[in-house]
């Protein structure tokens, strides 16, 4: 549900640029006063996790579409709400520099509407509610599924709000809803299912991670227990990720007949595609030019997916730990004064 730019205006998008950067702000505040040592310096190496199962499209069946673990429910239930935030946020501006997987005046729209909404809305008014601290298989799965579910509504509700006031008129407001809902409905469904996954075998391997502000989390083995996944998964895992269009995509072309919008014109959209190109170095997760040996087409295998669920994992993993580390010291530096 990555937002391209040609479905913004310069006025929309600047505006969820603003409201997301203010609630980075806030989030950093908030970890900065909070007591909780030992989560924060997990911020990067589930990051990485995310970012690597992002990467896996899988196909929903019966519809011609994909869709992709959005991580953010998840990422607030280990994490808590304001660290899954930052950490999310590192996670889409790195697809976006680094891989053009969204465009960059839509970043702050896709913050709110893959980060804000599970993680300051689905964790605490629905999961918290639902699971509360209880490890119960039954309660997990009934909290992941409702938030996860309820999230990426939310979410999708808000691209079509998003559209309809940028003035994006193939997009007619009713007819785009009309397909955005039903069909991440069913991607939410899904998300639910493996959110609850991961949450069963965490509540198994180190429960104390599902547990607010737990001093005793195992960090070293938290660590282990992501860091691992996240490289297999980006590095091998994305090799079988459906070439189906994701959800968003499939609306789009439901409703305008094609999955892409023509490229919206403008100094604004123009000055941002180009300072894009200038930094995207593996875009749509692949090289610039096919590498000639890469030639068999009934191998899964694709050094340039494989490269960039490597590099983007990796690179999550500092940007969101980098941040993780600052702000842990900056909390313990005002405690000393």
């Amino acid at each position: 549900m990555h937002m391209a730019d040609a479905l913004l205006s310069p006025v929309v998008g600047g505006a969820f640029w603003i409201a997301s950067g203010a609630l980075i702000i806030h989030s950093a505040k908030k970890i900065t006063e909070e007591h909780d040592v030992v989560k924060t310096p997990l911020m990067g190496v589930l990051g990485a996790f995310v970012f690597a199962a992002q990467m896996i499209n899988f196909s929903i069946p019966g519809t011609g579409s994909s869709g992709h673990l959005g991580g953010g429910l998840l990422l607030a239930i280990l994490l808590g709400p304001y660290r899954a935030f930052i950490t999310l946020a590192s996670v889409l501006i790195i697809q976006c520099l680094f891989f053009a997987d969204g465009g960059l005046l839509a970043l702050g729209c896709n913050m709110i509407n893959l980060a804000f909404f599970p993680a300051f809305i689905a964790y605490p008014f629905i999961y918290r509610v639902i699971a509360g601290n209880s490890g119960s298989p039954g309660k997990l799965a009934a909290g992941s599924m409702t938030a996860a579910t309820a999230g990426l509504l939310m979410g999708s509700l808000a691209v079509v709000l998003e559209t309809l006031f940028s003035g994006i008129t193939e997009l007619p407001f009713n007819t785009f809803l009309l397909f955005m809902l039903p069909i991440h409905l069913a991607i939410g469904i899904v998300e639910g299912l493996v959110t609850w996954g991961v949450l069963v075998f965490v509540s198994r391997t180190d429960p104390a991670l599902l547990i607010p502000a737990k001093s005793s989390v195992r960090t070293r083995f938290s660590f282990a227990l992501f860091a691992i996944p996240a490289l297999l998964t980006g590095g091998i895992g994305s090799w079988f990720a459906s070439s189906q269009p994701d959800g968003l995509e499939w609306s789009i072309a439901k409703v305008s007949g094609t999955e892409v919008l023509s490229t919206a014109s403008g100094p604004v959209h123009e000055a941002l595609a180009a300072f894009q190109e200038k930094i995207v170095f593996l875009p749509d997760y692949g090289f610039k030019s096919a590498p000639k040996f890469n030639t068999d087409s009934k191998s899964p295998f694709n050094p340039g997916t494989s490269l960039s669920g490597i590099i983007g994992s990796l690179s999550v993993l500092a940007a969101a730990g980098t941040i993780g580390l600052v702000l842990g010291r900056k909390r313990s530096g005002q405690k000393s004064l």
